[in-house]
């Protein structure tokens, strides 16, 4: 009888400890029992958690906050990846608590500089990088819907402008066309195996939209043989060896 009340009084009182924690504003919680707080849950009026912060590692320096729409829904979620104390990475959800975009800060000088989006599968479909850091997006790639690179484009001389579209196929390059002249135009492909070694390079001499130049390599990089395509009809016309 006694046993049963003392139970009884410590569960109501552990209950009562919580609920005025919790509707305090925020819960500490010294989640591996070392006798350091470790996870900071921020509370509503209502109930509703609003933000927790955990110190993962446990070194006394937050390192993951959590922030909700509401109760159990998430919002955002930004990672100290690398425990510096500079939080670099941040992810954003729907409404079903599915990650909808990643942020990302590569190099620590808080700005953003990778981004990554899902679709509504969690299956990621596009990225965009800034690999100078100056601010402006240069890099793109677009993924299928199971998630897996299907093509990029680039701009790499960081002009503004796209010069470079590549395609993959088992997220290997398979092809990779150039604009070097600057007009938005196409005119140079190069072509690769399975092993992405290129093996053929084509060009558009007089910029008319059609290669009319090829180069043939072996497997060293050496060119073997070379086509070309003399009135510009689209089909070679003479085959040279060097």
């Amino acid at each position: 009888m006694y046993k049963k009340l003392f139970w009884t009084f410590i569960v109501v009182g552990i209950c009562l400890a919580w609920s005025t924690l919790l509707f305090a504003g925020r819960m500490e919680v010294d989640s591996n029992f070392d006798g350091k707080v470790d996870q900071w849950h921020h509370v509503a009026d209502s109930g509703e958690v609003l933000k927790v912060e955990y110190d993962l590692n446990f070194n006394g320096v937050i390192d993951q906050v959590q922030f909700f729409k509401s109760d159990k829904i998430l919002d955002r979620i930004k990672f100290d990846t690398d425990h510096d104390g500079t939080f670099e990475q941040t992810q954003y959800y729907s409404g079903k608590n599915q990650v909808d975009r990643i942020e990302k800060d590569s190099n620590n000088d808080g700005k953003v500089d990778w981004k990554e989006f899902f679709n509504a599968a969690g299956k990621l479909i596009r990225g965009e990088i800034d690999d100078n850091h100056n601010g402006k997006i240069n890099i793109w790639k677009f993924y299928d819907e199971h998630g897996v690179l299907e093509k990029a484009k680039y701009d790499t001389d960081h002009d503004g402008k796209v010069d470079r579209w590549d395609r993959f196929r088992q997220e290997k390059v398979t092809e990779a066309a150039f604009d070097t002249n600057g007009d938005q135009k196409r005119d140079q492909w190069q072509y690769f195996n399975a092993s992405e070694q290129l093996e053929r390079v084509a060009y558009d001499i007089n910029h008319d939209g059609k290669a009319d130049y090829w180069e043939y390599l072996d497997k060293d990089g050496k060119v073997i043989r070379v086509e070309k395509d003399r009135n510009f009809d689209g089909k070679p016309d003479i085959t040279q060896k060097p």
